[in-house]
């Protein structure tokens, strides 16, 4: 089991710099490496160039929120959280200082497929 993980990502990069980055394929990869889920099954939407301010400041900042059926939890967190920063931060020119994530484990009946839900 375990399929769908979604990563949506909203940032201040400029949409140019994000999509010349090749960010949604290299988060797409990174999201099923660090869930050991098959890419087949990973979503990855990006909504760049959102006015957006952190801590005050409108630098460079990003927010995500990375939803799976499984595979999330206490440990399994903080090394997706240094994964997907990385990326972030490569790709986007986003500090991780300057990024939050979101984790939402969600129950297989609450989450449509194919005119149906993965329970």
């Amino acid at each position: 089991g375990g399929e769908m993980p979604t990563l949506n990502v909203v940032s201040n990069t400029p949409a140019d710099k994000a999509r010349d980055s090749d960010f949604l394929l290299a988060a797409s990869g990174e999201v099923a490496r660090l869930l050991g889920k098959p890419e087949a099954y990973v979503m990855v939407s990006l909504d760049a160039g959102r006015p957006m301010a952190f801590g005050g400041s409108e630098a460079p900042c990003a927010f995500a929120q990375l939803i799976s059926i499984g595979k999330l939890g206490l440990e399994e967190n903080k090394t997706i959280s240094a994964g997907l920063a990385a990326c972030v931060e490569a790709h986007l020119g986003v500090p991780s200082d300057r990024f939050y994530v979101h984790f939402v484990d969600v129950a297989r009946a609450d989450f449509g497929f194919k005119g149906g839900t993965f329970a």
